[in-house]
């Protein structure tokens, strides 16, 4: 399993969740992409050419700008598909991650729908155009992981991000402020519900 993430703070936070639990059904790889689609797209296509033929899964994950009224930095949103200048790509085992989630990481609310991609911090505004199309949440790497992914073959393909700023909580630095730590410590509980998703991409297709 490729596990895809811009920031360096944010493959901190999943090698730390790795190496606190195991259980991993198969290899696992934290891919710090750098931020922007431009940036995912070229490091998940250059990861997945060392494993050209295995069918390695793609999970992007990493924090999100929420776009909803009502959500709160730590809430996890499952994409039940991701949008971009590609078009939408469906995610494998949506609800399977959310009921998985809700396991690793109790108390927290797990939201499920359409991530849309965007190629800058959306702020204000701009965030209610987005919410207007239908889309839970936005980020500037995931539609283009996925999109790189299958085109380098079939493959199943998710995207879990943690909200770190919201229409009532935004954020102006993450890590400085709480809501940025919740989603912190948050994205370093999710590894579990990954392996499951994983194991569940492993068995024969009916």
């Amino acid at each position: 399993m490729l596990i895809a993430c811009a920031l360096g703070i944010e493959q901190l936070a999943l090698r730390g969740g790795r190496k606190r639990r195991a259980g991993a059904p198969g290899p696992v790889t934290v891919l710090r992409t750098g931020m922007g689609p431009a940036n995912a797209q070229r490091a998940v296509s250059r990861a997945l050419l060392d494993r050209r033929g295995t069918g390695t899964a793609v999970l992007a994950s990493g924090f999100c700008a929420g776009l909803v009224p009502g959500m709160h930095p730590g809430d996890l949103v499952v994409a039940a598909e991701t949008r971009g200048p590609w078009g939408a790509t469906t995610c494998d085992g949506a609800e399977l991650l959310v009921r998985e989630l809700s396991r690793a990481v109790p108390g927290r609310t797990v939201h499920c729908g359409p991530l849309t991609g965007s190629d800058h911090v959306v702020r204000g505004q701009e965030r209610t155009a987005l919410a207007a199309t239908g889309a839970i949440a936005a980020d500037m790497e995931s539609a283009a992981t996925l999109h790189s992914a299958l085109s380098a073959g079939v493959r199943p393909v998710a995207a879990v991000r943690v909200v770190v700023d919201a229409p009532e909580h935004e954020l102006v630095r993450i890590g400085t402020v709480r809501g940025g730590i919740s989603a912190i410590r948050v994205l370093r509980a999710v590894l579990p519900a990954f392996h499951e998703w994983h194991r569940s991409s492993l068995l024969p297709r009916r």
